[in-house]
């Protein structure tokens, strides 16, 4: 796994055919996430259905908020999706309760490489324990729409150009 990651490193680093701004997300051991089904299950793999959708909107944001000669690995260390299944509730089988107290949660390690450098790397826990009070956004009917706002919050804070 390691090994792999470097590589990707190195590639990212010599500028080996990078033209686009490039996002690449790993998911390290996605069975051992707290919680990241969008089913009333608890043991994942990398093909989730939520796992596809951070993938997918942190390489939109990826082309959204980076310049073409920068490239950002991503390495998912671990989920917890807003709200959790009550199976003690036989009505609600399958339906995420919200509460103040299951706010999302994703551990995340990232490097940034532009025009070859590393230009920022580091290992953050991104919450948002307010994700019941924010005003209602694009994202509210939208599948994982409470990750996604936080996701965009820490990509825009991390690594938008300032304005």
């Amino acid at each position: 796994m390691h090994a792999i990651r470097s590589l990707a490193m190195l590639a990212l680093s010599c500028g080996c055919g990078m033209v686009d701004a490039a996002v690449t997300v790993e998911f390290s051991a996605p069975e051992s996430f707290r919680d990241a089904s969008l089913e009333d299950r608890y043991r994942v793999t990398a093909d989730e259905p939520a796992l596809r959708e951070i993938d997918k909107h942190l390489r939109k944001l990826g082309e959204r908020f980076l310049d073409p000669s920068a490239s950002l690995q991503v390495e998912v260390l671990d989920v917890d999706l807003a709200g959790r299944f009550e199976p003690w509730r036989p009505n609600l089988h399958g339906v995420r309760i919200m509460d103040s107290l299951t706010w999302p949660a994703i551990r995340l390690r990232y490097t940034l490489v532009r025009e070859g450098r590393v230009e920022a790397s580091g290992e953050d826990r991104i919450v948002d324990q307010m994700y019941l009070t924010r005003p209602r956004n694009w994202f509210a009917s939208e599948r994982l729409g409470f990750e996604k706002q936080m996701l965009d919050d820490w990509f825009r804070a991390k690594f938008a150009p300032p304005h």
